[in-house]
């Protein structure tokens, strides 16, 4: 085999990396409670591989409250100071790192020519206090968070641009991948021109996966030739 291009790994984290047991969710209804009386101000839609802000600033349409940057930044900061109460109150049963996960981040970063990264909707500190539960934070050194964009391919498109910068060469000289588990991925991978490897680790099933665009899709990454894909491509 001929050379690898230099490979920019970018992982989402809810549903791809790790199950929270819902902890995001109680954390930011606890925020929508305490800075607006209600509970259930997401109630009505999907979270679903949407971004942090883009959430916070649905959930403020919906209650008919004030959109503007310090409006959602004030739910943010809410929301991170509830997560961090609640991400440490789930069972270990309902917390848990996504099977091939670990695995899959080692041999990655055993590989020259390799960036490991985070493609995520959450905010970079959302993004801490999740993965530092299940020991692995450590493992990504750079990404594309929630709050260098409210869209999903811009934060990725970031992402990708980070690790190429890591790696001392120019993005489009690179193997971007990314690694998720709804068709929100899916379609931010394609906005940059990325491969999207899917698992069904989430709500949508590998042939859900397939058949909204993504390059490959499995149950996740212990199955036969996730790995190989992750790493080798074709």
């Amino acid at each position: 085999m001929g050379a690898m291009r230099p490979t920019v790994l970018l992982f989402d984290i809810d549903g791809t990396l790790v199950t929270t047991g819902g902890a995001g969710r109680r954390a930011m209804e606890r925020a929508f409670e305490r800075l607006h009386g209600r509970r259930d101000a997401c109630d009505s839609f999907s979270m679903s591989g949407m971004t942090d802000r883009a959430i916070v600033r649905k959930a403020l349409e919906f209650l008919g409250a004030p959109t503007s940057p310090d409006a959602i930044t004030a739910v943010i900061d809410a929301y991170l100071a509830a997560l961090a109460e609640e991400v440490p109150r789930v069972h270990d049963r309902d917390y848990r790192l996504h099977p091939g996960m670990r695995e899959a981040v080692d041999a990655a970063h055993g590989r020259k020519g390799f960036a490991v990264g985070l493609g995520t909707g959450n905010v970079r500190e959302g993004a801490r206090i999740k993965l530092e539960r299940v020991r692995i934070h450590d493992r990504f050194s750079f990404g594309g968070f929630g709050c260098d964009h409210e869209d999903r391919v811009e934060l990725i498109r970031h992402g990708a641009k980070s690790g190429a910068a890591l790696l001392g060469v120019p993005v489009e000289q690179c193997r971007v991948v990314v690694i998720g588990d709804t068709p929100k991925d899916v379609a931010a991978a394609q906005g940059i021109g990325a491969t999207c490897i899917g698992v069904g680790t989430g709500n949508f099933t590998p042939d859900a996966l397939l058949a909204s665009g993504a390059d490959y899709a499995f149950p996740d990454l212990t199955a036969r030739e996730a790995l190989a894909v992750l790493l080798d491509g074709r």
